[in-house]
């Protein structure tokens, strides 16, 4: 296979390019284009994108591209929004070309979502973790049935808890990821008490949970422009916020809410910092402590 880079100017990206905030720093491997489920109602992430797998002389080449010009990083991410969906055969060549190729390269990630992992067997993931994948950020946004049937999740609470589990078994770390507000209003307490209750049969490694925007071109925000869907205010967002962290128990979890969406920074060690955490929302509720103002929130 020619991958030759004396043509190249850089890695080949196609459309808006995201990554998790902890690979800020990491070898960004576009290996698939969009997400094959692209059907969730609050993201508009992938809908330029009809979603593929890029040919393996493109991936390869970047990969020969990185290992002349990324030497400084220690860290790889594998795009776009579920690459865990390749075929086993073709992601084992690949990870195997990241540890020959990039030697330095100490962990390798990617996004996830419940079907890419059902694909793979408990020896698939396995193979995978071998091979260098050490962390899988899968998108749950919550653990209530009703809510996930309305956002179009494509997944049970049940089959979101025995995937993750399946990943952390195979010794992957697992970091996963919640919306606040994705319920609306009509389901704000139960979103949040049935996330918590998700999150502690799960046990990720990391829970990151965001706060939802609402983006003008996607199902979601059609339904809050016609009036069907009513968004939370922030003092309800963080009143969401606590209900779930009340309903959540991990065995040495870390429990981020310190995106740039959030209305309040939590950076939680459960179940050592529950108690003191409970009792930074509620002095935020109580206006103690000052919330992040709007205009410093984005996605």
């Amino acid at each position: 296979m020619d991958c030759s880079i004396e043509e190249r100017d850089g890695m080949s990206y196609e459309g808006m390019i995201i990554r998790p905030p902890s690979e800020a720093y990491s070898i960004l491997l576009q290996a698939t284009v969009g997400c094959s489920h692209n059907k969730c109602t609050f993201c508009g992430t992938y809908k330029d994108k009809r979603f593929r797998i890029k040919d393996d002389q493109t991936i390869f080449g970047d990969l020969a591209w990185a290992a002349k010009y990324c030497r400084q990083q220690d860290r790889l991410f594998i795009m776009d929004g579920d690459a865990l969906i390749i075929p086993q055969p073709r992601l084992v060549a690949i990870l195997t070309e990241i540890r020959d190729k990039l030697p330095w390269v100490r962990r390798v990630g990617t996004y996830a979502n419940s079907k890419g992992i059902k694909m793979k067997t408990d020896e698939e993931l396995v193979q995978l973790r071998e091979l260098g994948l050490k962390i899988i950020y899968l998108g749950v946004e919550s653990g209530d049935d009703v809510t996930l049937q309305k956002i179009n999740k494509g997944a049970t609470a049940q089959k979101l808890i025995d995937m993750g589990r399946r990943v952390k078994a195979a010794g992957i770390k697992l970091s996963v990821t919640v919306l606040l507000g994705i319920g609306g209003r009509e389901r704000s307490l139960e979103h949040a008490r049935n996330t918590g209750r998700l999150l502690t049969a799960m046990d990720p490694d990391y829970v990151g949970a965001l706060m939802l925007m609402i983006l003008d071109d996607t199902p979601l925000g059609q339904e809050y422009r016609a009036g069907r869907f009513t968004p939370l205010e922030p003092l309800e967002l963080l009143k969401e916020l606590r209900e779930m962290f009340v309903h959540t128990d991990l065995s040495g979890g870390l429990f981020f809410a310190n995106h740039a969406s959030n209305y309040l920074p939590i950076k939680a060690r459960l179940p050592h910092d529950k108690a003191k955490t409970i009792k930074r929302i509620d002095e935020a509720l109580s206006g103690q402590v000052a919330l992040r103002p709007e205009w410093m929130r984005a996605l």
